[in-house]
């Protein structure tokens, strides 16, 4: 029996290593040979990054287009009205009204040239209308899973038997039906040949599947005779660079569509002989309450 680590909301040693990255951080790992394909996945990137970055990116586009096209404006003196000469920033502006399709009266084209790149630019701000409002919309209407997992796992004896156990609440007030966890053990291996490879073993659940997740789910796993964590120790792991991943799946009740959380535990992130704090609670009335504040803490020795 190792001794525990503090009680704290997530163990710094974990969370600073930086040898190799949690699974499905792909984003961290570096690639060579791949050829290089960013502009055929903008799609998606610009689905999945943040909202700041959203902003940003489509900001940025805004700006860029009228900059380009406040330029050509700013080429042809003259070929607007209301245009103070030489001025690029009535050119840009007038850029700025014309994708915006908004039309003040001040300002307008009155040479061919100004006119054939008018139409070229409300065309242009068409499509990026429509693709601004398509992913908009998409990111809107993307269902998303708030499943909070425990910082800590613990492995301790359940029913007698070494049981390695964490948690994992929803955060939303709705229903995920037929939810569905499980549990794999990633770990380097040397084969007969003398490679090391790594290896993906799976590990039984005590529940695996919950027909109604609302509140809280305890997930439990038994290290027995046929657990891949059987005689293992936070060293033995460490010198394995293991990984527990947890993959939880339901269906959004809201939504009607299938969603995904992940979780995964370095052993440094794992607790040997201590318990999760009781997050079932009464109130002053006797009502049954769950302190969320106590999700991530261990109990006391």
């Amino acid at each position: 029996m190792h001794e525990a680590a503090p009680q704290s909301a997530a163990p710094e040693s974990a969370r600073e290593r930086a040898d190799y990255p949690r699974l499905g951080e792909g984003t961290r790992r570096r690639y060579r040979g791949l050829p290089r394909g960013a502009w055929r996945d903008s799609y998606h990137v610009l689905l999945t990054m943040s909202w700041p970055g959203f902003f940003a990116v489509t900001a940025g586009a805004f700006l860029f287009i009228n900059i380009c096209f406040g330029f050509l404006y700013w080429l042809n003196p003259g070929g607007l009205s209301g245009v103070r000469p030489g001025s690029f920033q009535d050119a840009f502006f007038f850029s700025v009204q014309t994708v915006g399709t908004l039309g003040y009266g001040v300002m307008a084209p009155r040479s061919l040239y100004a006119n054939v790149v008018v139409t070229i630019e409300v065309f242009i701000g068409l499509f990026e209308l429509a693709a601004a409002t398509g992913l908009l919309f998409a990111r809107i209407s993307r269902p998303t899973a708030r499943i909070m997992f425990s910082n800590w796992a613990v492995i301790t004896p359940f029913e007698g038997v070494p049981t390695f156990i964490f948690r994992a609440a929803n955060q939303r007030r709705n229903l995920v039906v037929e939810a569905e966890v499980s549990l794999t053990l990633v770990r380097d291996v040397t084969t007969a040949e003398g490679d090391i490879v790594r290896r993906f073993e799976e590990l039984r659940t005590l529940r695996a599947k919950s027909p109604l997740f609302f509140l809280t789910w305890q997930i439990m796993h038994p290290i027995d005779a046929a657990s891949p964590l059987l005689g293992e120790t936070r060293e033995s792991l460490l010198a394995q660079r293991a990984e527990v991943l947890a993959i939880l799946k339901g269906t959004d009740e809201t939504f009607a569509s299938t969603i995904h959380a992940r979780a995964s535990y370095f052993p440094d992130e794992i607790a040997w002989g201590r318990r999760l704090a009781d997050v079932f609670l009464y109130d002053e009335a006797g009502r049954r309450i769950i302190d969320f504040s106590r999700f991530h803490e261990l109990a006391e020795s």
